[in-house]
């Protein structure tokens, strides 16, 4: 925390620390090999997506680990070590995020006939071409700061009477 680094839970078992990281959107999680409960390795198949994983042990354990995509640090070690692993992690995290944020999301068969049906409608009341309709509808959804789905929603709702 002294570093600028937000803690948002510490935990003394893998339940509590799932329990947590299911609450969040994503981070880093800082663990030790062994809980009361779990091993890192079970910790790690449970832990969301979102999340990056930093192992923090003794040389053998990490060394000799049964866990992939974990970041790890061997005992002892020194707190600029820590906190240059982080600011690594956390750079690394941050650009997969920003990453995950820049693809489109994948709409559902529904919301894809959904905005069919809008510029369908549009084409047939306004003459329209289908990328004049498509683009109606886009510039709409930003004017008003509604998805596309939204917006081909209020045109047929709008439309249809």
């Amino acid at each position: 925390m002294k570093s600028g680094y937000q803690v948002d839970a510490v935990c003394t078992t893998g339940g509590q620390a799932l329990q947590n990281v299911n609450a969040l959107d994503g981070g880093i999680l800082i663990c030790g090999y062994r809980f009361a409960d779990m091993m890192c390795s079970e910790l790690q198949a449970y832990l969301p997506a979102n999340f990056e994983m930093l192992l923090v042990g003794s040389q053998s354990n990490t060394m000799n680990r049964d866990v992939s995509d974990v970041v790890c640090l061997s005992m002892p070690l020194k707190v600029h070590e820590l906190l240059q692993t982080v600011e690594m992690m956390a750079y690394t995290y941050e650009k997969k995020r920003k990453k995950r944020r820049a693809q489109p999301k994948e709409r559902t068969e529904e919301e894809k006939k959904l905005i069919l049906n809008a510029k369908k409608l549009l084409m047939e009341r306004n003459q329209m071409s289908e990328e004049e309709a498509h683009r109606y509808i886009q510039k709409s959804s930003m004017d008003t700061g509604t998805s596309i789905v939204e917006t081909a929603q209020m045109v047929l709702s709008l439309m249809s009477v």
